[in-house]
């Protein structure tokens, strides 16, 4: 009996520790920068790519409050992406960006350490 799961779980597995060492380097305050305010606001977020763009606008994307959420890559040259939020009435952007943070890194940690527990079984 073959286990064609072994190479896409060990990926899956790096992909999650990955996104949790991302997510807590992010959270030091040289890592990104804030341009703009109130309820649309640019996040410059350095040293990051796609793996964090998309996970994170997933994330902020499922706020009912949020009205647009998206991210580019500067250049191909460069390790840092332009997020970007804009929320409806007066909610600030910096809130859903906050909680999608939190949400992604409560995420990544739930399953990392249920991944954990299931290896040592």
């Amino acid at each position: 009996m073959s286990h064609s799961n072994g190479p896409a779980r060990a990926t899956s597995s790096a992909l999650k520790l990955s996104i949790a060492r991302t997510l807590e380097h992010f959270f030091s305050p040289h890592s990104w920068q804030v341009r703009t305010g109130g309820n649309c606001i640019t996040f410059t977020l350095l040293n990051e790519d796609h793996m964090l763009g998309n996970a994170l606008q997933y994330m902020v994307m499922k706020n009912p409050d949020v009205e647009f959420c998206g991210y580019c890559i500067t250049h191909p040259s460069e390790s840092k992406i332009n997020f970007q939020i804009q929320t409806r009435g007066a909610l600030p952007a910096v809130e859903p960006f906050q909680k999608g943070l939190n949400d992604l890194m409560g995420r990544s940690m739930k399953e990392y350490r249920a991944q954990r527990e299931e290896e040592i079984q």
